[in-house]
């Protein structure tokens, strides 16, 4: 989606992924190998400026790149994206409410953390994602057993919530400083990987505006330049934040059809140095994400401002092989074409 972008902007774009059959390759001139590998090196030294929309790329393979050519977002903002810990006791230093979290590296400091805080998660520091790497503890006995599950692996211990909902803030910085801040966004996860997102989200104007106050704070410490997200959950009335991707995400992907500049042309607007759009909201949206297999483009069509993004990936149980928007003139009628889109996505994954 960056790379369609960059298209229609007139940017020729050079991707690395590992991936023969990676999707950007419809868009852009690929180079399949290794983020580290010397023919990748190659391949981007010689281009204007360096992006990534993936934060478990190798941050040693930023810094090289950084040496030779601008490198958006910074090393050190995807240094701390890649350690939950790290990246958490930034949120702290920076006045940024957590919920309460303790370093774990043995099965006893798993324990020692249940005694601590009570029911909790269990994360690797590292690596995980949709759900990966993390382990629900209730009870002292599953303590140690959940740190074998996410393989003995230096971990955070989380505080289990109940939340009321997950919201995430979306903002785009320019190097000058200039922000664009797409409205706060509802995100709704199942088996630890968001299905839907609703923009704007139902909560206060107050606690919105808190909101995308905390995504600022963090995109002017690290002067950072391109798309970030910051997840947070909604309890009662305190935002706790939960982890930031340093790259456009996932629930900003209804601003292609939501908003008045998406979230893909904003970041590129902002590494390569063109002014930002505006990230105005057209219309309440929707995204659902489509996982193992995309259904009847011709049934999800038939639906009034229904718009497929088909990833060309294969299918696989599990995995995000595309996503739906919609606008309604309301907020009702755009949850009401969610709950259809879901409808058919589940009727078509019945039928595999």
């Amino acid at each position: 989606m960056l790379a369609l972008s960059a298209r229609e902007l007139g940017l020729d774009v050079t991707v690395i992924d590992p991936n023969p059959d990676a999707p950007a390759k419809v868009a852009a001139r690929h180079v399949t190998a290794e983020y580290l590998s010397p023919e990748a090196v190659a391949a981007l030294r010689t281009v204007d400026v360096v992006t990534y929309e993936f934060e478990n790329v190798p941050e040693e393979a930023t810094r090289k790149l950084a040496e030779h050519v601008p490198v958006h977002p910074s090393p050190s903002a995807l240094a701390v994206a890649q350690d939950r810990l790290r990246e958490k006791t930034t949120f702290q230093a920076l006045g940024i409410d957590t919920p309460r979290f303790v370093q774990v590296d043995t099965a006893a400091d798993a324990l020692r953390a249940f005694g601590e805080i009570g029911p909790l998660v269990l994360k690797t520091r590292r690596f995980g994602y949709d759900g990966k790497g993390q382990a629900v503890v209730r009870s002292a006995a599953e303590a140690a057993r959940a740190f074998e599950t996410i393989g003995s692996a230096p971990a955070i211990a989380e505080e289990l919530l109940t939340f009321d909902r997950e919201v995430s803030a979306l903002v785009c910085r320019a190097a000058d400083g200039q922000l664009a801040a797409y409205p706060v966004t509802h995100n709704v996860h199942r088996q630890g990987m968001l299905a839907i997102s609703e923009a704007p989200a139902e909560i206060p104007d107050e606690m919105a505006t808190r909101a995308l106050a905390a995504a600022r704070t963090l995109a002017e410490h690290f002067s950072y330049v391109g798309v970030l997200a910051l997840e947070l959950f909604c309890v009662g009335d305190r935002l706790l934040a939960n982890e930031f991707a340093p790259r456009v995400h996932n629930s900003g992907h209804w601003t292609l059809e939501g908003a008045k500049t998406s979230q893909f042309e904003n970041h590129l607007r902002a590494v390569c140095g063109l002014p930002l759009g505006s990230a105005e909201l057209l219309l309440p949206s929707v995204m659902v994400n489509l996982i193992g297999k995309v259904p009847s483009a011709a049934e999800l069509l038939s639906l009034p401002d229904v718009h497929l993004h088909d990833y060309g990936k294969a299918p696989r149980a599990g995995r995000k092989v595309g996503h739906v928007t919609a606008r309604a003139p309301t907020s009702e009628e755009a949850r009401r074409l969610a709950a259809e889109i879901e409808r058919i996505v589940q009727e078509a994954a019945g039928a595999a």
